[in-house]
């Protein structure tokens, strides 16, 4: 019998305990559980001062010291707020700084221009495939894009409408645009549709995984009841192999599920774990870096309308500026000659901003039309991507459309399952049964 606590002595000790001190807008706790002041920021960092030494000796630095030192400082990098200093995401800054930077320097001359706008795409390319490789959540690309819409915006206003060639009602649209943009991109952040853990809810299914022991008795399996390890059929992923296993199962009901040992749940058919994000994704397309957030059943809709208002406006303002720098020329013919366009640093500048325009929205209007093949074949990009991985599927136009043909039903039923996406049915699709 366990021996009864009173409750008395129990409130009696926690009034005892001394509370915190509140914080000043300075201060603030930091990863080590200690309190700590913006002041001392630069203060006891032993991995900096290590870093600084072998970089004037000329000394190569290990890879674990260079991540000790960038968790110290995104750890150290906060503003004063009320009540404690406020932690700042520092992937972030870079596009604050560098994108204006820039565009300034790339409008000094042609040359420039065509060495920084060429550069621009490949280090943004390098920075995603180390961020990818380490599966780490960054800031960097929703700021790059939250930035670059700004700062593009206010580029206009300031260089390209003061010239009057644009009126008024271009003006409105243009900004009523703008402001589209944001509210769909709000839209897409929200939840795209993450599956909950039954261990959080506080409660496990009927026909939850049981831990099997292998017959040396020393490694678990995760299995499903009355399942032996004869008969227990694990497929490790070839993305992340140490970290879960998809395994078939057959229910009553017929229906595709696979268990998740990372999320520790019952996943349905075409949801998907994000390494990135850390959770099971029902109906997962992908990772989608610009929103810093997957695309998946509830809200794939809301990002190809994000998708379709970008290109409309970011066009209509290519369009509206190249008419007021160079006039009197069609637009495909004023991106590649507008004579005398260096010769004025405001048109300079302008006309470097409309290349950038046109770099950022030909990439987005690629993704555009590979998510309306995806849409048109009811397959997802990630069932794409492991299609092509397995060298299974019908693959067209040189891989741009693949055809897995496992939930293809006819094109005008494809998107008629996509616009339906999110809402509540009494019964399985057709889809979710083997």
């Amino acid at each position: 019998m366990a021996p009864k606590v009173n409750r008395k002595t129990v409130k009696k000790k926690k009034t005892e305990e001394p509370e915190l001190e509140p914080l000043c807008c300075c201060e603030y706790i930091d990863r080590n559980g200690e309190k700590n002041h913006l002041v001392a920021s630069f203060c006891d960092c032993q991995d900096l001062d290590e870093g600084c030494e072998r970089w004037i000796t000329c000394k190569s630095l290990q890879p674990e010291t260079f991540e000790r030192i960038m968790d110290t400082i995104s750890d150290r990098f906060r503003i004063p707020w009320l009540r404690g200093a406020k932690k700042v995401n520092i992937s972030i800054i870079p596009p604050l700084i560098l994108l204006p930077l820039f565009l300034h320097v790339a409008s000094w001359h042609l040359l420039l221009g065509i060495i920084i706008l060429t550069s621009l795409p490949a280090l943004t390319l390098g920075y995603y495939y180390l961020t990818h490789r380490r599966k780490d959540r960054t800031l960097f690309f929703l700021s790059l894009g939250l930035f670059s819409l700004g700062y593009m915006y206010y580029v206009f206003l300031k260089e390209v409408a003061p010239k009057g060639r644009v009126g008024q009602g271009q003006l409105v649209i243009l900004t009523c645009g703008l402001f589209l943009i944001l509210i769909a991109l709000r839209q897409a952040k929200k939840n795209p549709g993450y599956l909950k853990s039954p261990v959080q809810n506080g409660s496990l299914p009927n026909n939850g995984p049981v831990e099997l022991l292998n017959r040396k008795g020393q490694e678990k399996v995760k299995g499903y009841p009355g399942d032996s390890l004869g008969n227990v059929n694990n497929r490790i992923v070839k993305d992340d192999p140490k970290t879960y296993s998809r395994t078939s199962v057959e229910s009553p009901n017929k229906v595709k599920e696979d268990w998740c040992a990372k999320c520790q749940l019952v996943r349905p058919a075409r949801a998907w774990h994000c390494r990135i994000c850390g959770v099971c994704v029902r109906r997962m397309d992908h990772h989608c870096i610009w929103i810093n957030s997957c695309v998946g059943e509830s809200n794939h809709q809301a990002f190809i309308l994000a998708l379709s208002i970008f290109l409309v406006t970011s066009v209509y303002g290519i369009t509206l500026a190249l008419d007021t720098i160079c006039r009197d020329r069609s637009i495909f013919t004023a991106l590649f000659y507008c004579p005398g366009v260096y010769t004025n640093y405001s048109t300079a500048l302008s006309f470097t901003c409309v290349w950038y325009s046109v770099i950022i929205t030909a990439g987005m209007a690629y993704i555009f039309l590979i998510q309306l093949i995806n849409i048109s074949y009811n397959v997802t990009e990630r069932e794409v991507q492991q299609a092509l991985r397995e060298k299974t599927g019908r693959r067209l136009l040189c891989g741009l459309i693949v055809d897995t043909g496992q939930y293809n039903r006819g094109f005008l039923r494809n998107w008629h399952q996509f616009s339906t996406l999110g809402t509540r049915t009494l019964h399985p699709p057709a889809e979710d049964i083997v």
